[in-house]
């Protein structure tokens, strides 16, 4: 996000959408896992710091275009009750941020013409896209949702992708283990994650990974 610092609105909204989608994932993950039998029906889903903020992942928004938030990790939602209810309870966050992103999207095609949607991908607009105040706010707001979303769909810790893997599976093999190990446990999927968003400088490997992944759903707009 500090590559949009040039452009203050856009740097506003980018930090208000990475802000939004700690909020709407911690929401939406612990609304599933009530749902879904997971929590007790009176825990409160009310958003808190210690438990939804990752400070490598603000460092990551701030460094490397996108953030993500406090993992959620496999042994809080046991696979014995249904792995495909336990895999719903990791995509509840990351879907909820995605399909608010699209729907901000759409609004701005809708308003101000979808014309420039066709020529621009998310890196674009991460690197804080300089238009009327009223378009780069709505455009920021939701590729910034959407870059959100995207993000934690990959299947690494200390992504939610990673959960909704290892539920997935109907016996987590010894590679499983390892990557959890490794990965989780000492950390590598963060000095991974890290690594990404510092190089190659200007435009990091993580930014270019979201551009790919979001694409799609930009242009599908325009």
């Amino acid at each position: 996000m500090l590559f949009a610092l040039s452009t203050p609105v856009a740097f506003a909204a980018l930090v208000a959408s990475f802000l939004l989608g700690l909020v709407l994932r911690a929401v939406a993950i612990r609304i599933a896992a009530r749902r879904l039998g997971f929590a007790h029906r009176g825990e409160s889903i009310t958003p808190r710091l210690r438990e939804d903020v990752d400070p490598f992942g603000a460092v990551a928004a701030a460094i490397g275009g996108m953030g993500w938030g406090r993992q959620l990790s496999v042994d809080e939602i046991p696979r014995n009750r249904g792995r495909g209810r336990a895999a719903m309870v990791f995509l509840a966050g990351p879907l909820t941020c995605i399909v608010i992103g699209e729907i901000l999207v759409a609004a701005y095609a809708l308003a101000f013409s979808g014309d420039l949607l066709t020529f621009i991908g998310p890196a674009d607009v991460l690197l804080g896209i300089d238009l009327p105040v009223g378009q780069t706010i709505l455009l920021s707001l939701g590729v910034g949702l959407l870059s959100f979303g995207l993000l934690a769909l990959i299947p690494i810790p200390p992504l939610d992708g990673f959960g909704v893997l290892h539920s997935a599976l109907r016996r987590p093999g010894n590679g499983m283990q390892w990557m959890r190990l490794w990965f989780e446990d000492k950390n590598i999927g963060v000095l991974i994650l890290l690594i990404c968003c510092l190089f190659p400088l200007p435009y990091s490997f993580l930014l270019r990974i979201l551009d790919a992944l979001g694409l799609f759903f930009v242009r599908v707009w325009g």
